[in-house]
């Protein structure tokens, strides 16, 4: 028989993420994506994730005292009311104190959990006045994206298709991450309310993007809809998340974050010729990165 020794570097990671889960804290990547060995939700960039991490933190506390005292009553019976320690059992059948007690405190903690929790629901089913508002439409197994208020030299909406990058496909893995990265990426501003219009073609799907706090049905033959204002630059990476056949881990959603100058650029061109329009936000992304590379030595 063999012995399998667990890494040091992997109990040092367990551990680390152990310690972060009170506070459900994710250490920020620089492309918005689960990190192994994670423990709680992925960084926030959006106000409404914010407030979900927040409102996850709340009721981790609340979910503790209680956790602890049903832990300390089991003690309790073991302990006191075995047939060793008490061999003349109470036929105490009721304790008008307790069954009061037991009824306002449960009451009062869901009533404590409510009010955040509708609050919260409020903040992400209402949707602001937006400034981009894209289509998405889920399909076995790609999505599909329409700029609505974009409009192309042929008088139709922006529109292309995503599909998940191959291994053999992949230039560069490094910022091609493997079952994350496809072919077109979605590409909003920051600091922007972006509106979300979901369908699906076939089957029920779901656009999940977790750096968002975004989570929302595509289902055929209804349109709902979602919405997000991302506060940093960078690309963030979703899946869909409602099992949906065969491929349903291979759909998923890159989304690219750019600056109001480097969405108007790319805009412009991409009502035009979507490849030159990504060719050109690549450039200025390359050539804005080279500038704060100069500016930080």
């Amino acid at each position: 028989m063999t012995s399998t020794k667990v890494p040091p570097f992997r109990i040092r990671s367990l551990a680390a993420a152990l310690l972060s889960l009170p506070v459900f804290a994710a250490p920020a990547l620089a492309d918005g994506r689960a990190e192994p060995w994670q423990i709680g939700m992925q960084a926030p960039n959006t106000i409404v994730h914010q407030h979900i991490h927040g409102f996850a933190a709340f009721t981790f506390w609340i979910v503790i005292p209680i956790t602890l005292f049903v832990l300390a009553l089991l003690v309790a019976v073991v302990v006191k009311f075995n047939a060793k320690a008490n061999p003349t059992p109470s036929r105490t059948t009721h304790h008008t104190g307790l069954e009061v007690a037991w009824t306002v405190v449960p009451i009062l903690i869901l009533v404590a959990l409510a009010i955040p929790s509708f609050r919260l629901l409020y903040e992400e089913m209402v949707i602001p006045p937006a400034d981009v508002t894209i289509k998405v439409t889920g399909y076995q197994w790609y999505w599909g994206y329409e700029y609505s208020d974009l409009v192309s030299d042929k008088q139709k909406p922006v529109a292309f298709d995503a599909v998940m990058l191959k291994d053999e496909d992949r230039k560069d893995p490094a910022k091609q991450p493997r079952l994350l990265a496809v072919d077109n990426e979605v590409i909003v501003p920051a600091g922007k309310v972006v509106r979300l219009q979901i369908t699906a073609a076939d089957v029920i799907h779901s656009w999940a993007m977790p750096s968002f706090g975004v989570k929302m049905d595509a289902m055929p033959g209804r349109l709902n809809e979602s919405w997000f204002k991302a506060d940093k630059t960078g690309v963030f990476y979703g899946q869909c998340s409602e099992l949906c056949g065969r491929d349903h881990a291979f759909m998923p959603i890159a989304v690219r974050v750019v600056t109001a100058e480097q969405y108007a650029a790319w805009s412009e061109t991409a009502r035009k010729d979507l490849d030159a329009a990504r060719a050109r936000l690549a450039a200025l992304i390359e050539a804005d990165e080279a500038r704060l590379r100069l500016a930080a030595r």
